[in-house]
């Protein structure tokens, strides 16, 4: 990165708190940048633990795949799902509270008696679809704000601070030979200046 500066103080100034403040900022970037990393991969663990379970879930109940065509489909609904919003690792994301269910009446006399039984089962199926829906989008926020902080670990680290550093180097060096050189010309005069003064005292 090119960083624009020039050959003074100020400028020498202004570049060092630059640098500073990115040194510092480094370690916490790298921090979160792992703490992230372990966060997705919690959220990915987890959502491919709850689509196991559904899976299970259908296999356990399959023995009752003949018995679903009696079922009314119409009898529980889904009316709501409450989400609430949780800090992971300073980044925002969904947490799955309650789904809400609207369930129809119906007459346990005239229908078959693993009625309420199919009930619970479809309540327990849609949550552990709905809770994996939810991980994933976890999964999808924690990742991006990893990857932005991958991003700007990268910037500090490979890109500003070696430029900042570099652009101090020059000013320094820059100061370094101008003061030199000012030495340099503070005693040629003062030599030629003493040499004068010789001459004088010398009559020539």
């Amino acid at each position: 990165m090119a960083i624009k500066f020039q050959y003074n103080k100020t400028a020498l100034n202004n570049l060092n708190k630059q640098l500073k403040m990115r040194k510092n900022a480094l370690p916490t970037l790298q921090n979160k940048e792992s703490a992230l990393r372990l966060e997705v991969r919690k959220a990915k663990d987890e959502s491919e633990r709850l689509i196991d379970e559904l899976q299970s879930a259908l296999d356990r109940y399959d023995y009752l795949a003949a018995l679903w065509n009696e079922f009314d489909p119409g009898l529980i609904a889904i009316t709501g799902v409450d989400l609430s919003t949780v800090k992971v690792a300073g980044v925002k994301c969904p947490r799955l509270d309650e789904v809400h269910y609207e369930l129809r009446p119906f007459n346990a006399f005239v229908k078959p008696a693993w009625y309420p039984d199919g009930v619970a089962i479809l309540k327990e199926i849609s949550r552990l679809g709905i809770e994996s829906e939810v991980f994933k989008e976890k999964r999808r926020i924690l990742d991006w704000q990893r990857k932005k902080t991958t991003q700007k670990v990268n910037l500090y680290e490979k890109v500003q601070i070696p430029g900042y550093q570099e652009a101090i180097r020059k000013i320094k060096r820059y100061m370094e030979d101008e003061e030199n050189l000012s030495k340099a010309s503070s005693k040629i005069v003062k030599e030629r200046h003493a040499a004068e003064e010789a001459m004088e005292g010398q009559g020539l």
